[in-house]
């Protein structure tokens, strides 16, 4: 292996290992517990790339037990809390953020254990809202996880319903075509935002799934990749079950 990759995936090591300390100093553990796992993989790749040098071997080693043990003390912290029923995290998504597609949000809280799915948002009505909860259910099919149901209760829309009832009809043929029941519902006194996962974390969004701007244009930046799109100002609450209602 020639020494350029190997220094591309040190580089690559160090810096989702700088975004695992950020998130552990600001109190996203769940979070910081991906990164530094993601990390210290790579930092293996590169130790066993760097056969030849036994300094740097050593200095590898050290890293990768200093973060491991780190990673070690935060996996028992959460469950911990867990168990007390205390787990509460809390994501601040500023005005005009990136970096915070679904796939980005939700992925620290999906396993191989989650199998159904729970979303409760009562704006799932209008085309670009309707885009948004399909994007979610991609992002839940490509996730290494094997949703077999999604439950949606949202409030249907007044002005247009055939509109929405078409789009979700279609949804939910073709998760069907994928072995996943869609099973929709609507209320038209729902208020609260919450997507809850049967492995027990809930995720309350400010805003639920609508936190996306839209872009200038179709061919911006951002159009088509979520992580590069322009967010709204909102709060992301994450708990775990004991800490709130049992599913």
């Amino acid at each position: 292996m020639s020494e350029n990759h190997v220094s591309g995936m040190e580089a690559s090591a160090i810096s989702v290992l700088k975004r695992a300390v950020e998130l552990d100093h600001g109190g996203r553990f769940q979070e910081s517990l991906v990164c530094y796992q993601e990390g210290i993989q790579l930092l293996m790749d590169v130790l066993k790339a760097a056969v030849k040098d036994d300094t740097k071997r050593g200095h590898y080693r050290d890293k990768i037990k200093g973060y491991m043990d780190r990673a070690e003390q935060i996996k028992a912290h959460v469950n911990q809390m867990k168990e007390d029923g205390k787990y509460h995290e809390q994501v601040k998504i500023a005005e005009d953020g990136i970096g915070y597609s679904y796939q980005a949000l939700f992925k620290p809280y999906i396993s191989s254990l989650l199998t159904e799915v729970w979303v409760e948002d009562p704006y799932i009505r209008h085309i670009h809202q309707l885009y948004n909860f399909l994007r979610f259910c991609e992002m839940l099919l490509k996730a290494p996880c094997k949703v077999k149901e999604i439950h949606l209760l949202t409030t249907q829309d007044e002005t247009d319903s055939s509109q929405q009832r078409s789009a979700l009809a279609e949804i939910k043929e073709c998760l069907g075509t994928r072995g996943v029941t869609l099973d929709l519902q609507f209320s038209s006194t729902i208020h609260d935002r919450e997507i809850r996962f049967d492995n027990g974390w809930i995720i309350k969004i400010g805003r639920g799934l609508d936190y996306f701007k839209r872009t200038k244009g179709r061919f911006s930046i951002g159009f088509c990749d979520y992580d590069l799109r322009q967010c709204h100002e909102t709060t992301v609450d994450i708990f775990h079950t004991k800490h709130t209602k049992t599913l």
